[in-house]
């Protein structure tokens, strides 16, 4: 069987190829580069926990020793503080970190990984496929033929993949333009990110009405002005006007000494592809979509694409095209996306032209700080993970389906849990082999050593019903799940969202349901359809 193509090394195509590596997926990666980032302190993304989590699974690196978990979030308008947020294991920060350090820390675990061949200076100039797979030709010094059973245009928002595939990109330009500076310098909120609104200072040029300013390690601060609609030039003189009224401002004096690292000026689009499958061939990242406005982190949404794709090419791979697996990939991924779109839509225009919020977002009547920090922080309708509640791979009513903390479609809570070994393990760290997660909810369990009940109360039919489904599966216990009442069974996929919760051990519903999350249902369905026996 023939690699996966992917196209592009930034950092979703290299998180693509580990996640596929993990399931023992060979790639090769096409990187028009030299293979090297070069350092830009003021290009960083801010991560959600459960996304850190997963590039920290695939490369085996602690991010957040490269990158800056915030102590604390605070919201300021004019001088008064209208919001503040402290971090802690409950409601755990986000990850700040250089994109070159994230890209660094891909490619270094890519360099041990047999799977993934990395061909550098490789760009993309033509492609054709075929029932039995995918052809690409790349030009530069070894320019050559590739062959490939899938092919993921992970490239970016000018993808030739995209436009090989005649594949519309419609949506919104320059929907936001924000000045960018990193430097390095002592402010008041040591640790803490910021969100300041209509700062009372003001002076330098067209009005900065809004500032944020994101702490990274080693004293290093990313600040964002949010430049007016228009194409006005930002001069170095402008920028540097800005950097001294602004530190001036947040210290009530002079302006402290800093070190000025980079600028650079990051405007905002919004796009939606219209399609992300065509035949083998894929799109994931700026490739497939494009947002950014009002604090959202486009980057976070590239990563959940290859951790959505993977699992689904991995078993179309091993065992064959399984067509409802992989178009599931372009309805899930890009109903989150053009919701996400949707929300920043709607709330532009009140939170960037004044009025109320009431009639115009639900739930909003929070205020416009609150909705801000939302999207800053991945929660709300602008940031929070998003659900794959309609999903095709959803099963549908059960009969001993229970409501829990969790949606259906949604990511599970990250719990302590009893591994097949015997060893206690976080529920993150089992995701992404490419198995399904069988987890019971049993009380008492974590005191006792496993040997002491694995073989007693309902385990033994619980792992006999485990073991029948039609999908590799992992059996774990956990002590406690939010929401799950004891003895319950939650179903999750691969890639960390919830298929189902049963009450107690229900082999039929549990292989109902795992048959639906891994495209069976749906297969199955079509087959009967065109009279397929």
């Amino acid at each position: 069987m023939d690699p996966v193509i992917i196209v592009g090394a930034g950092p979703v195509g290299l998180t693509l190829a580990l996640a596929l590596a993990r399931q023992e997926v060979p790639s090769v990666v096409l990187d028009e580069g030299p293979g090297k980032d070069e350092p830009r302190p003021a290009r960083t993304v801010v991560l959600r926990e459960d996304t850190a989590a997963l590039v920290e699974r695939l490369t085996g690196t602690a991010l957040g020793e490269q990158g800056m978990r915030w102590t604390g979030f605070r919201a300021v308008r004019r001088k008064q503080v209208t919001g503040e947020i402290t971090f802690d294991a409950a409601d755990p920060a986000p990850l700040h970190i250089a994109q070159h350090v994230l890209t660094g820390a891909l490619r270094a675990a890519i360099a041990d990984e047999p799977l993934v061949k990395v061909a550098v200076d490789s760009r993309l100039d033509s492609m054709e496929q075929e029932r039995s797979g995918v052809t690409a030709h790349t030009r530069g010094p070894g320019g050559t033929w590739w062959r490939g059973s899938y092919l993921v245009g992970c490239d970016g928002p000018r993808s030739t993949v995209r436009k090989l595939q005649d594949i519309r990109f419609p949506g919104r330009t320059a929907v936001e333009r924000h000045a960018v500076a990193a430097l390095r310098a002592e402010l008041p909120w040591e640790g803490e990110a910021l969100l300041h609104r209509m700062p009372p200072w003001r002076q330098s040029g067209p009005s900065a009405v809004e500032v944020t300013a994101r702490p990274l390690p080693h004293g290093v601060w990313r600040l964002d002005w949010l430049l007016p609609p228009g194409k006005d030039l930002v001069t170095p003189e402008l920028l540097v006007a800005r950097i001294r009224e602004t530190l001036a401002g947040w210290t009530d004096g002079s302006t402290p000494p800093y070190d000025l690292l980079d600028t650079g000026v990051h405007t905002v689009h919004h796009r939606v592809a219209r399609r992300w499958r065509a035949g083998r061939v894929f799109l994931a990242g700026d490739a497939a979509h494009l947002l950014g406005a009002l604090g959202t982190q486009g980057l976070d949404e590239g990563l959940r694409d290859a951790d959505n794709l993977a699992w689904k090419l991995a078993p179309a791979w091993h065992h064959g095209h399984h067509e409802a697996l992989l178009d599931s990939y372009q309805t899930e991924r890009r109903a989150v996306v053009a919701a996400r779109l949707r929300a920043a839509d709607q709330a532009l225009p009140v939170l960037r032209g004044g009025g109320g919020l009431r009639h115009i977002v639900p739930g909003a009547a929070r205020g416009h700080d609150a909705l801000l920090t939302d999207g800053h922080l991945g929660r709300g309708p602008l940031g929070a993970p998003g659900a794959y509640a309609d999903s095709p791979l959803a099963p549908e009513r059960l009969e001993g389906e229970i409501p829990v903390g969790t949606a259906p479609g949604a990511p599970v809570t990250d719990v302590r849990v009893t591994a097949e070994d015997g060893s206690f393990v976080r529920l993150r760290d089992r995701l992404g082999r490419g198995t399904l997660l069988v987890v019971l909810i049993a009380p008492g369990t974590g005191v006792w050593d496993r040997k002491h009940w694995v073989s007693a109360g309902v385990m033994p039919r619980l792992a006999a019903a485990v073991t029948a489904l039609p999908h590799p599966a992992e059996l774990l216990v956990a002590e406690e799940y939010p929401g799950a009442p004891a003895h319950s069974v939650l179903l999750v996929r691969p890639d960390g969202h919830l298929v189902t919760a049963l009450s107690g051990v229900r082999p039929a519903d549990l292989y109902t349901a795992a048959e639906a999350a891994v495209g069976g249902a749906v297969r199955r369905q079509a087959e009967a359809g065109s009279g397929v026996r």
